[in-house]
């Protein structure tokens, strides 16, 4: 019965996680669609990719106070039914004005599923004291590449947005029917001796200052290497055109595995050890990549990268999580600055010194990760057999 329950609720969440990462990698996978149709420019579409990021930033306060009010369950179904609204939105905006007005609220609304689907995921493992956030983690990207599926077949068949973006709608409302049964929802009250959280905004701590800085240098690693990987190994590497793109092949599938994989490494190392040890294998093996060159050498530093950065975003989302709401609202969007920001602060290096050292600074971001693992407090496991019975709950701040 434990063990039903706690598959029930992990497969309801991992819906959620799946459901992002398939809605994300459906509307971003028609930019060059959506450009021509707006006859956009390129400084025009990069402001539209960063109009979602600035939005997912900003929605700090606002994802604060809806997880307050809400909880995690109601506010995970709210923005998800809004990112469908935004998806049919976005395959009939008429005019750029309205484009972007459409994009910032998909990423507002990213802000809040993204808060809400983690308080869930860290909910699981501490109602069930099972790891599962890795996993959790990887069915996003699993998403992501259903997306690209998606889109490769329905472009073969037809070049209608519309029709694509209802089809992936329909997926997508098919995916929030499934997530909904299993949610968790408090059963009990907040332990007595659990800090209640006030309704009003109060500074961040020193804690979660820190743990916001590993999620942010954990994600400008993972947004470099997406957007520079293939770059790199074309112009620096001097790769063919047929080997260059293996780059974010090479890190995607190694995150995918290692995510797939890292449950298991938390619940026999824990996560603080697994961070450590999997940001310094990220950082020196593309320190090693650049400096040995080649395409071969270079592949597997990639494919460090992508092992052993896979478990940074989960484990620092489950200790912000310990500590309420708005510290995981904080943290998460910090998480989302770094993805925003990463690229182009890699492209301003690359552009004022050499794409090389803008690589070396991603070697130094993940780097930095690993400093601060020492200092971040990784919540403990009991891993007694006797325990995992079926208890439900929510992180402290939620309501029913």
């Amino acid at each position: 019965m434990t063990g039903s329950s706690f598959a029930r609720a992990k497969w309801s969440i991992a819906a959620l996680f799946c459901f992002l990462g398939f809605q994300y990698g459906t509307w971003v996978s028609r930019i060059p669609a959506l450009k021509t149709r707006l006859d956009l420019g390129a400084g025009e579409v990069g402001l539209l990719l960063m109009a979602c990021g600035a939005g997912a930033a900003a929605s700090f306060p606002l994802v604060a106070a809806l997880t307050r009010r809400l909880g995690s369950r109601l506010l995970s179904l709210a923005s998800a039914l809004c990112l469908v609204v935004v998806l049919a939105a976005l395959s009939a905006v008429p005019n750029y004005p309205l484009a972007l007005l459409a994009v910032c609220a998909d990423g507002v609304a990213v802000g809040c599923l993204n808060v809400a689907m983690n308080a869930q995921g860290a909910a699981l493992e501490k109602a069930y004291d099972r790891t599962a956030m890795s996993q959790l983690h990887a069915t996003f990207s699993a998403g992501l590449l259903a997306a690209a599926l998606l889109t490769s077949g329905v472009t073969t068949l037809t070049a209608s947005v519309p029709t694509h973006f209802a089809l992936a709608g329909a997926l997508l409302l098919l995916l929030l029917a499934a997530a909904r049964p299993g949610l968790l929802t408090r059963t009990e009250p907040v332990a007595s001796n659990e800090p209640k959280q006030s309704c009003r905004w109060t500074l961040p701590s020193a804690t979660t200052l820190l743990m916001g800085c590993a999620m942010a240098f954990g994600t400008i690693t993972e947004g470099a290497m997406n957007d520079w990987s293939t770059l790199y190994l074309k112009d620096v590497v001097r790769a063919s055109a047929a080997v260059a793109p293996l780059g974010i092949a090479v890190v995607s599938v190694m995150m995918l595995l290692a995510r797939v994989c890292a449950d298991r490494w938390r619940t026999r190392w824990g996560d603080g050890r697994v961070v450590r040890a999997g940001s310094a294998v990220a950082a020196a093996g593309l320190a090693l990549a650049l400096l040995a060159g080649g395409v071969v050498p270079t592949l597997l530093g990639f494919a460090c990268v992508g092992l052993g950065a896979a478990a940074v975003t989960p484990c620092v989302y489950v200790a912000a999580a310990g500590h309420g709401s708005d510290p995981l609202a904080l943290v998460a969007a910090m998480g989302t600055t770094g993805l925003l920001a990463g690229p182009a602060l890699i492209g301003f290096v690359a552009g004022t010194a050499s794409l090389t050292l803008g690589m070396a600074a991603v070697a130094a971001s993940v780097l930095t990760v690993t400093l601060t693992t020492f200092w971040i407090p990784w919540r403990a496991r009991e891993s007694t057999a006797g325990q995992g019975e079926d208890r439900p709950s929510v992180p402290a701040g939620e309501h029913a």
